[in-house]
């Protein structure tokens, strides 16, 4: 069973980290005041506001960031800014058994996908697919908030992750009833992973993925090369989250290719769960072991999540 954080609690210090693609100051200040309007305090990492191009900076630099903040004792939840690109960049960096040793709350989603799975694989460490620091503004749903600190400021469990009433609910394709660790998240990320030393393993582990704006014949370019790649044959359930700005490509739509390529994989399916990219996030801890009842339609969170 992996390591779980020390749960967040009011008045924890957040720390705050660039990680990936930079984020301009406006936007890293106006959510830093959420934060601080919420009770909480922050630290900042030395590069949170560097910007060079498509990445905020040096691999290096990003991956001291993260590490400072583990090694920093008043640090609680460490909040990346946002993804972009470069992210996997980082994770030759860090040091595992340090932070193993170190655990702290991870939080994040879209390229986070590639830190997210490698603290788990070598560090053992829960962590969250879900909100990063943008999200933390007044017009976020409450939905959002309410997921994330479910999952990171109580010892609540089991706990059902189930879509908000606004919008439509999961659906099940393949009977089934699984139990086992939960990884995955961003269907591009994850993809990048292949073939390289933090490559996701999938054996006995229920698989989650979303994506966000890419038309549908490439998302299917994507489940075709996990496929070859023995990943869905590894795992013993899926659940697919939304493809968010996805178009349809060839009068072929985002469900219409779910149902296509996963049901004849046999596997238990559930789709359309509300997370990451999407307006309404649910809050899937990478690690944890979890429950995917496709008879009930329910997945499940088996284990508390923080200590």
């Amino acid at each position: 069973m992996a390591i779980k954080a020390p749960m967040l609690k009011p008045g924890d210090t957040i720390g705050i980290v660039t990680l990936g693609s930079p984020l301009d100051a406006q936007t890293i200040n106006s959510r830093i005041e959420v934060l601080m309007q919420m009770g909480f305090k922050v630290k900042l990492g030395k590069h949170v506001y560097a910007d060079n191009g498509f990445l905020a900076s040096s691999a290096l630099n990003r991956a001291s960031d993260l590490m400072q903040m583990f090694a920093d004792d008043e640090v609680t939840l460490i909040l990346a800014t946002r993804g972009g690109v470069g992210v996997s960049d980082i994770l030759p960096y860090l040091d595992y058994a340090f932070i193993h040793d170190h655990p702290k709350i991870v939080s994040g989603f879209s390229d986070i996908t590639a830190l997210l799975q490698a603290l788990y694989e070598y560090a053992d460490l829960v962590c969250f697919n879900s909100l990063m620091l943008i999200d933390f503004r007044m017009t976020t749903p409450a939905y959002n908030f309410d997921q994330f600190f479910a999952a990171t400021s109580t010892l609540q469990a089991p706990r059902l992750i189930q879509n908000p009433p606004e919008i439509p609910p999961t659906q099940s394709w393949i009977p089934g009833n699984v139990t086992g660790p939960i990884v995955g998240g961003n269907l591009t990320s994850f993809v990048g992973l292949l073939g390289t030393p933090f490559d996701v393993d999938t054996r006995g582990k229920i698989l989650f993925l979303e994506e966000t704006h890419e038309p549908v014949n490439t998302v299917y370019r994507y489940l075709s090369q996990l496929r070859l790649a023995g990943k869905f044959n590894d795992c013993i359930g899926i659940v697919m989250g939304e493809c968010s700005n996805c178009e349809q490509a060839y009068g072929i739509d985002y469900g219409q290719l779910l149902y296509g390529f996963l049901m004849p994989l046999g596997k238990p399916l559930m789709t359309h769960l509300a997370s990451s990219h999407g307006y309404f996030k649910a809050s899937i801890p990478i690690g944890a072991i979890v429950n995917l009842n496709t008879y009930t339609n329910t997945l499940t969170v088996l284990e508390t999540t923080v200590e």
